[in-house]
């Protein structure tokens, strides 16, 4: 099994738009934007809808689930990595990282969940790990 562990991971470059979300990773939740106005969910953090342009945004809990909308594997550097976007249940997708996992067994479509893996400096960032890993 391959997978990323505390000691490769950066930390997160916290700013004002998404320092909510990793405050949330901390406690082990996956927040995205929800806006008040038109409803809509959407990922990346930040302070407007990028949909109706509103500026009254505020923070769902998201499931943790999704499914691999596309990935990559990088095998040419020190340690091989899956770099991915998914497809959260409740809609938006996600650049992330796909963990715990056979690198060669990955497909389009599969089902993924939200995992919290430590930082360098003991940040949790969210990843994903298939769902059925020993398929």
């Amino acid at each position: 099994m391959a997978g990323s562990t505390q000691s490769d991971v950066p930390p997160p470059n916290v700013d004002l738009d998404n320092e909510q979300f990793w405050a949330a990773a901390n406690n082990g939740q996956l927040r995205i934007g929800q806006c008040a106005k038109c409803q809509k969910p959407f990922f990346y953090p930040r302070h407007f809808c990028p949909f109706c342009l509103s500026a009254d945004v505020g923070w769902a809990l998201a499931s943790g689930k999704a499914r691999i909308y596309s990935y990559t594997v990088m095998r040419r550097v020190g340690k091989p990595y899956v770099l991915a976007y998914v497809q959260l249940d409740e809609g938006p997708a996600m650049m992330t990282n796909i963990v715990e996992c056979d690198f060669d067994s990955l497909r389009i479509g599969q089902v993924v969940e939200v995992v919290y893996v430590a930082s360098t400096n003991g940040s949790l960032v969210p990843m994903f790990r298939p769902v059925d890993r020993h398929a």
